[in-house]
């Protein structure tokens, strides 16, 4: 009782001031769950901001044409379905009855057409659609058409996807918002309501369950495919950047559900009184990539032999210990991988072509920097400390590099500072930088369609600008692809030429285990984490 007590009052000590408000009259605990996330949102714009957590947020708000169930099928979500015409040409899609904004407007074709059209500016899967449309407009409230000017079958796929960034529908007004300016409103026509009035910037959001939400009908909820049920009438985000805080709160019951718990704590809370009221379970079966993502506009990585170099050097177990350590869950004993190329390991895109390039020798690396010119470079590397796995990758990186030769500043913000600071294009001296690391989900390097960082199209590519014309020929092959062997030679030359050009240093992949109190049932599977179908017992 009083170690229970101390942990408790430890909690609410330490947290945040959103934390720390649990005691103020809110609805009854059953019908309200607290949920720690990886991150700060920084920016609520699902657009704009990739960072994995504005999806996540995006997804109690927004809803998609299309879900994705576990096993990587498309299920219309927001269509009743869809006709294609004139040889692929012509696309025409009809909305479900009684789809509502809410801010209670209808959800009509033109809010469709505009979602797509700023989605399509920024995702690097929208830009392909968007190049192949000749036209899109609305026909009629619920109808709305897509003619291209050349087929593109993976329409469905590139609506349904959910690696960053997705395409989620909002009211024209937002959609209208240009694509390279934040949206500050979060209005959509999903199962939860965005609370503005509560957004506590760096500590809380809160969801209401949305009454006027109609899901699917039939069929049974998978991934973001299906049926989408919200049980909770409250859904609170709490952001505690302190583990510590963090792992008390959860074992005294202050918290619900906390995304993504520290290595060291995944034994604490699988044994003893812990185990009979927390589980540890791993939901996204595709892992976490690593990568570390240089900054092609700037000495010395604008030399692809200085990236090539950092290859020769990197030890991917290395990596992977320092972000979730050796200790396993039931299930899943390693939750470290090695071997890790361009795509993940398990997609259809996988290959071994390149990964000789992985030496895990930093003598020979020295020797490829002294050759190329760079020894003693400074390198401004940017670290999030409030997110664990980037901070212990960070640490890790940093110290390679110096052994390397490099001249390291290792510059350690919280990850909304890092991410505003990454879309500077200017030099070092004038507040720039050479790289970060960073994380995506084995979904996100599925296939070329959804793999931002692999891309070379220069000053439209993820921050890191790398241009590399023969990856994007490639890419453009792929997409044209008449079969799958066609698709698979293109994706291996893919990796080809990225073990030579080095759009970014892949570090490794790893399993992150989720925790969260045993109480909570109905929790999905998949990428992202899901607030629907999940109910209290």
């Amino acid at each position: 009782m009083l170690r229970r007590e101390l942990l408790k009052g430890a909690a609410l000590a330490a947290a945040p001031a959103g934390l720390s408000r649990f005691a103020i009259a809110q609805p009854a605990a059953a019908r309200t769950l607290k949920y720690v996330p990886h991150a700060n949102p920084g920016n609520i714009d699902p657009f704009t901001n990739t960072a994995f957590v504005a999806r996540d947020h995006a997804f109690l708000v927004f809803d998609q044409l299309y879900g994705m169930n576990e096993r990587f099928e498309a299920q219309p979500q927001m269509v009743q379905g869809h006709v294609v015409e004139n040889d692929g040409l012509l696309w025409r899609f009809t909305l479900r009855e009684g789809l509502k904004f809410h801010d209670n407007t209808p959800v009509r074709g033109r809010d469709c057409v505009a979602s797509i059209a700023r989605w399509g500016k920024r995702d690097a899967f929208g830009q392909e659609l968007i190049a192949r449309v000749a036209e899109m407009k609305e026909e009629s409230d619920r109808v709305f058409s897509i003619r291209l000017n050349r087929p593109f079958p993976k329409m469905i796929e590139a609506f349904s996807k959910v690696t960053t960034s997705c395409l989620f529908v909002m009211p024209e007004r937002l959609a209208n918002v240009d694509a390279f300016q934040n949206i500050t409103e979060a209005v959509g026509s999903g199962p939860y309501r965005f609370v503005a009035s509560e957004w506590v910037p760096g500590s809380r959001l809160a969801y209401t369950r949305n009454p006027d939400y109609v899901p699917v009908s039939g069929g049974q909820p998978s991934m973001t495919a299906g049926p989408k049920v919200a049980h909770f009438d409250r859904v609170e985000w709490h952001i505690i950047p302190d583990h510590s805080t963090a792992a008390a709160a959860l074992q005294s019951g202050e918290i619900d559900w906390w995304e993504q718990p520290t290595a060291d704590l995944f034994p604490v809370f699988m044994r003893g009184a812990n185990a009979r009221n927390i589980a540890v379970d791993i939901i996204n079966s595709s892992g976490l990539i690593g990568i570390f993502r240089p900054n092609h506009l700037t000495a010395p990585f604008d030399n692809p032999a200085v990236r090539r170099a950092v290859l020769t050097a990197i030890n991917q177990i290395d990596f992977m210990t320092a972000v979730i350590g050796e200790t396993g869950v039931q299930g899943r004993p390693n939750l470290r991988r090695e071997g890790i190329g361009y795509f993940a390991p398990e997609s259809p895109s996988a290959s071994a072509v390149g990964l000789d390039r992985l030496k895990k020798n930093v003598d020979a690396a020295r020797s490829e920097l002294q050759a190329a010119g760079a020894m003693g470079a400074k390198l401004v590397v940017l670290n999030a400390t409030d997110l664990a796995s980037i901070n212990a990758a960070s640490l890790v990186g940093a110290d390679l590099f110096s052994r390397m030769g490099f001249n390291v500043d290792l510059v350690s913000t919280d990850w909304g500072t890092l991410v505003a600071r990454r879309a500077s294009k200017n030099p070092l001296e004038q507040g720039g930088w050479s790289g970060f690391f960073t994380f995506w989900s084995g979904v996100d390097h599925w296939n070329p369609a959804s793999h931002a960082s692999i891309r070379g199209h220069g000053a439209n590519a993820w921050p890191g600008w790398p241009t590399i014309p023969a990856i994007e020929q490639q890419r453009n092959a792929w997409f044209d692809a008449p079969d799958e062997a066609a698709a698979k030679a293109a994706t291996t030359e893919m990796q080809r030429i990225a073990f030579d050009e080095v759009p970014y240093v892949p570090t490794g992949m790893y399993y992150q285990p989720t925790a969260y109190r045993r109480n909570l049932t109905g929790m999905l599977k998949g990428q992202p984490p899901l607030f629907w179908n999940i109910r209290r017992a």
